[in-house]
């Protein structure tokens, strides 16, 4: 057990051991979740003959930056990429939560009559879907947005997985008693969902508005089917083309018997990860414990 002297608390063998065992895990554990990434970031710094022969390491083989270069031969191209990316994320993300937070608070009410209906409409899309070609002949055929930045951006706006996660928090967070004291003193449901709910589940909105993000960030698929120009394609769709242009390449090189050695194939790829995936672990650290706290919401109840 503890001991307790003056304000300080000594630990004895036992809890001191079982500290330091757990410190040793723990930084394994970290150790072994950051070691992929560090042979990603010295791979698109190797030359790429070098790791074709002899493999990734944690220390790139060849120093150059032939990979970055290739990436960035036309910086207009990849930061208007980048832009319309920003743009789908910030945008379908605002709207986003804006639409799935009114949802879920309209299936949260208990007076709302027919909750458990539209609550199970949503939930059966994630079980039965009409298919691929008529979800893209209502976006092209019917709303004519073939070519438009908003078909793009518009179909992932809701989640009934998402929607759920929210209802729920709602439900947890705010008790109908409190609500029902806000309606007893003369508030409406915009009074209550603006100065009662919200201020209560940023947890659920940080996790819902990540989980939103990085769904807007990753995607290419929606770029693929509705884009008619590059100036709208999002930054996955657009290294993409570029991984199929240089492999294209590759090929022709391959049937005319001459050498290109000097191609970045495979740590271009490394190179093409770092540019993708860097804004996001820069965002993620400040929303981590919002993400945390917001996806075990229902674990505990009591």
């Amino acid at each position: 057990m503890a001991k307790t002297k003056g304000t300080r608390i000594k630990k004895d063998a036992t809890t001191l051991t079982f500290d330091i065992i757990k410190i040793f895990l723990l930084s394994i554990v970290a150790l072994l979740c950051t070691l992929p990434f560090l042979i990603i970031l010295s791979g698109s710094f190797s030359n790429n003959s070098i790791v074709m022969k002899e493999g990734f390491g944690l220390l790139p083989k060849g120093f150059n930056t032939d990979s970055y270069d290739r990436l960035f031969r036309t910086p207009k191209d990849i930061l208007q990429a980048y832009k319309m990316t920003i743009y789908y994320t910030l945008v379908g993300t605002s709207l986003g939560l804006l639409m799935i937070t009114l949802t879920s608070y309209v299936l949260s009410r208990p007076e709302f009559k027919y909750r458990n209906n539209v609550s199970f409409l949503i939930y059966f899309t994630t079980i039965f879907g009409g298919g691929m070609v008529p979800w893209y002949l209502m976006y092209t055929s019917v709303l004519g947005l073939k070519g438009s930045t908003f078909a793009i951006w518009f179909p992932a706006l809701m989640s009934p997985f998402l929607i759920i996660i929210m209802r729920t928090f709602i439900k947890e967070s705010v008790p109908d008693a409190i609500t029902e004291s806000a309606k007893i003193d003369g508030a409406g449901h915009l009074t209550i969902f603006t100065r009662i709910v919200l201020p209560v589940i940023g947890p659920g909105l940080a996790t819902v508005g990540l989980f939103l993000a990085l769904g807007y960030w990753n995607d290419w698929y929606r770029s693929s089917m509705f884009s008619r120009s590059n100036e709208t394609w999002s930054l996955q769709f657009y290294l993409y083309n570029m991984i199929n242009s240089t492999q294209a390449a590759l090929m022709l090189a391959q049937s005319a018997n001459i050498s290109l050695s000097d191609l970045p194939t495979v740590t271009l790829r490394m190179a093409m990860a770092i540019v993708a995936t860097g804004p996001v672990l820069l965002v993620y650290p400040f929303v981590q414990r919002y993400f945390i706290s917001g996806i075990t919401i229902g674990a505990v109840k009591g």
